[in-house]
């Protein structure tokens, strides 16, 4: 079965997210744990929550992804800007374990010119203090397409990080298939040859979630401009044969393409039909 959902509100709570979810044919989604451009977050609504997980008990709910706001830089050069991505993700983590089991999603950051090497041992000082042995969410890096001076653009990156970091079977990655692409990754025409890459320098078992978007722009391009499913320099074909990868296609798939609801639909019906497993 494709596991596959897309980017969903989380405004009116975890119910709507899991019936709007169910409305469109998806069968998990990804939410922002709070304001994407700020810091606010809704309080908790504990029953809100126990509909919501029997919802997705009822209907075989894959794995859910939360996504940390885009304001967070766990490596600036500001001390007050790495204290402050540290407070919201052990924030975000600690409301995580009222839907446990999940994932949380976060871009590594931008060294903003203090260099790879200083802005890999933020990230890493965060991550450590952030985790918990006891927690049950799995935190993912994402992979980055390598605009400005951001963190993550290759998997050498991804991977020295993951060194660093002390409760190795709490930290994963996830893949983003337009960031990767714009990066300099082929996965058009060599797929498996990235895969294998990937594979050799982080390790496939490490890879727990891909967000699943075209490209706007070009092979290495380094610019991250998402595009509907098909209508992108990825193409129909290539999505294919990703999510009907033997090493891919028990993961989970989300959409974070430029779609309502109703466009969200077509895509998923569009997958499923190509999808062979």
């Amino acid at each position: 079965m494709l596991n596959i959902g897309c980017h969903l509100s989380s405004s009116k709570g975890f119910k709507n997210m899991g019936e709007n979810a169910l409305k469109i044919g998806a069968n998990t989604f990804q939410f922002f744990t709070r304001n994407p451009r700020g810091s606010k977050a809704k309080d908790i609504d504990e029953k809100d929550v126990k509909e919501f997980l029997e919802l997705a008990k009822e209907n075989n709910f894959g794995k859910i992804l939360a996504h940390a706001p885009y304001t967070l830089n766990p490596c600036s050069a500001d001390d007050r800007n790495r204290e402050f991505a540290i407070e919201i993700m052990k924030d975000d983590l600690n409301r995580m374990e009222y839907i446990p089991h999940n994932l949380y999603n976060f871009h590594p950051g931008n060294h903003v010119k203090q260099g790879v090497e200083a802005g890999i041992e933020y990230i890493v000082y965060a991550i450590n203090s952030i985790l918990k042995e006891e927690q049950t969410t799995k935190v993912l890096l994402e992979t980055m397409s390598g605009k400005g001076t951001e963190i993550g653009r290759n998997f050498e990156e991804i991977a020295e990080i993951i060194k660093g970091v002390s409760l190795k079977d709490h930290i994963g990655v996830c893949l983003d298939t337009c960031h990767i692409h714009d990066a300099g990754y082929d996965i058009v025409n060599e797929l498996d040859k990235v895969l294998d890459e990937f594979d050799r320098i982080i390790g496939l078992d490490k890879l727990c979630a891909i967000h699943l978007n075209d490209s706007k722009n070009p092979f290495k391009s380094h610019k991250d401009r998402h595009e509907t499913i098909g209508e992108g320099y990825i193409g129909l074909d290539a999505i294919s044969n990703i999510i009907n990868h033997p090493r891919l296609c028990h993961l989970p798939f989300f959409l974070e393409t430029p779609n309502e609801l109703e466009g969200h639909k077509r895509e998923i019906e569009l997958l499923k039909g190509v999808y062979k497993w």
